[in-house]
């Protein structure tokens, strides 16, 4: 049996190795109980070398705070434009889609090329300025009260609008992916909103970097079983893959 330090950096090496882990996994190839499993993770978070999470532990700080747009754009800026790119090849002429809001759906409005006969409703003000430039998209922009610090609207009256509709494609932008909580944002009204969005489109496309992976928001949005499709970065591990393509999710690495 190997002994207290050891366990413990093993422990590091592969959090650093996979991003996120489980507790049950931990307690197999450990061969140890969870209580001394989750004993070794809150001894490693009292020294700031991991965070622990729901059934696990995460490299990440799991707890997003709310950020303004314009802060936002600057973090992971190549690889939003990256997702966006790829997201855009799903567009197709006569499509109905929704995008969402958030600086990755920006990239994806910004990808677009003209289409024939697309119409596009989004939350989001940014993505239908960049959007109205081409005369062969229709841009049904929500109405409601504006989140000053996305840009965007929610509330009821934009969730009513979305009920008389029913679109090909979502195309959604989150804070934060748990593989146990699943899909979260910083903001309950938008997760509201993003909830209603799922409802009325027959497929669901998330857009997230790699830094969303094992994070939480304080509003959820769904669960992972509601998602058909992801598109991220290389940055992603490859547990996280695997565990997500095992739940029937098709994941996209650009």
């Amino acid at each position: 049996m190997i002994n207290l330090a050891e366990r413990h950096q093993f422990i590091l090496n592969k959090l650093q190795k996979e991003g996120n882990l489980n507790v049950v996994e931990l307690c197999k190839e450990l061969k140890v109980s969870s209580v001394t499993i989750r004993k070794d993770l809150k001894v490693l978070e009292d020294k700031n070398l991991l965070f622990r999470t729901h059934g696990g532990a995460t490299l990440n700080n799991p707890y997003i705070v709310d950020r303004p747009v314009n802060e936002k754009e600057k973090f992971q800026s190549v690889e939003k434009m990256n997702i966006g790119a790829a997201a855009a090849t799903l567009v197709q002429d006569h499509d109905s889609i929704i995008i969402a809001s958030g600086t990755t759906m920006v990239a994806l409005a910004k990808s677009i090329q003209a289409k024939v006969g697309l119409t596009v409703i989004t939350s989001a003000l940014h993505v239908a300025l960049e959007l109205m430039k081409f005369p062969t998209i229709e841009v049904l922009q929500l109405g409601g009260l504006v989140r000053k610090s996305s840009s965007s609207v929610m509330g009821a009256y934009a969730e009513s609008i979305l009920g008389d509709f029913f679109c090909s494609k979502l195309f959604l932008g989150v804070d934060g992916i748990d593989l146990d909580f699943g899909l979260t944002t910083t903001n309950a009204m938008e997760a509201h909103l993003n909830r209603q969005m799922i409802n009325v489109s027959q497929k669901t496309i998330v857009l997230a970097d790699s830094t969303k992976f094992g994070r939480r928001g304080f509003g959820k949005i769904c669960g992972l079983d509601e998602i058909d499709h992801i598109i991220t970065d290389s940055g992603v591990s490859e547990h996280i893959v695997k565990t997500l393509e095992g739940a029937g999710i098709t994941v996209t690495i650009v």
